[in-house]
């Protein structure tokens, strides 16, 4: 091959990359606004802090519990874990899938970060893409100057059992009930 056609099997070769690439992205951009805008109004949970509201032991019956009461309010609830939940309520690693099924959500609705990667920035980045709150009792004061809207009113949604029964403390004016 002469040096001219390799130049030119090289040049088509980072114009098809670029265009592939600049395609991904577009699409990719357009998924996220696409979620973003929709008509579901998305809450994450903390599901590694919820799962220890009831008697401060790891449950996942309480982040059911959380999930179902969310989707009643007519939300649309993300939950993530840190690494270790699934070692915490069954004594193995869990996957998104995993807890899915077992909180009766669809796999978009779950994800598990990886080992050795603390939920929190990702959850608070997550948030903050998609205009929503967060429902834990963790303040997150180490994030704080990262995201101030943590500090918020509103943002962050503490919550608990009573009595057998999920109460969110910022839902509940919001929806007149419990």
């Amino acid at each position: 091959m002469t040096y001219d056609a390799v130049f030119f099997v090289a040049l088509i070769a980072a114009v098809l990359a670029a265009t592939f690439l600049l395609l991904w992205r577009s699409r990719r951009s357009r998924r996220h606004k696409a979620a973003a805008s929709s008509s579901e109004k998305w809450l994450l949970v903390d599901g590694s802090n919820v799962m220890h509201w009831q008697a401060g032991a790891p449950q996942l019956a309480t982040v059911k519990s959380v999930v179902d009461s969310l989707i009643v309010l007519g939300y649309v609830p993300g939950v993530v874990f840190d690494a270790n939940a699934g070692w915490k309520l069954q004594g193995r690693y869990l996957h998104d899938s995993d807890f899915a099924r077992l909180l009766g959500l669809e796999q978009r609705q779950v994800l598990v970060v990886e080992k050795g990667t603390p939920a929190d920035p990702f959850l608070l980045k997550t948030a903050r893409e998609f205009d929503a709150r967060i429902v834990t009792n963790d303040r997150y004061r180490d994030w704080a100057e990262s995201h101030p809207e943590v500090q918020r009113q509103g943002f962050l949604i503490r919550g608990g059992i009573r009595d057998g029964k999920v109460w969110l403390q910022e839902l509940e004016a919001a929806s007149g009930s419990q």
